[in-house]
């Protein structure tokens, strides 16, 4: 059977996953960073807030996509679009990394 769902719908059940994730987040240095745990040196997600760059790793990305069988342009753009509904920010553009220890998703020393 299949069903039709709007964007709209994908967004919220996308959000309240990601909701349920229970991040935390790290605001420092003009950015937010979202972490699993405290005391966690790399995020898997950072809003610049300067410049308005969501910039979020690419495991979960697939992780968001495999579960939702999107492809993985989609699940980035709605990860992009919860960061901005939870933060009530404006996200201009995305960007995914492969790398967790990338430069981009380390979090400074505090």
């Amino acid at each position: 059977m299949r069903y039709k769902i709007t964007d709209k719908q994908l967004d919220d059940v996308i959000f309240l996953y990601l909701d349920n994730q229970d991040f935390i987040r790290i605001n420092m240095n003009n950015s937010i960073y979202f972490v699993n745990s405290e005391g966690d040196t790399e995020s898997l997600i950072r809003f610049t807030k300067n410049d308005g760059k969501c910039v979020i790793y690419v495991g979960l990305i697939a992780e968001v996509a495999s579960f939702f069988s999107l492809q993985g342009y989609d699940a980035r753009e709605a990860i992009g679009r919860w960061v901005g509904d939870r933060e009530n920010v404006n996200i201009d553009h995305c960007v995914w990394i492969d790398n967790q220890n990338s430069v981009w998703l380390k979090i400074p020393n505090k």
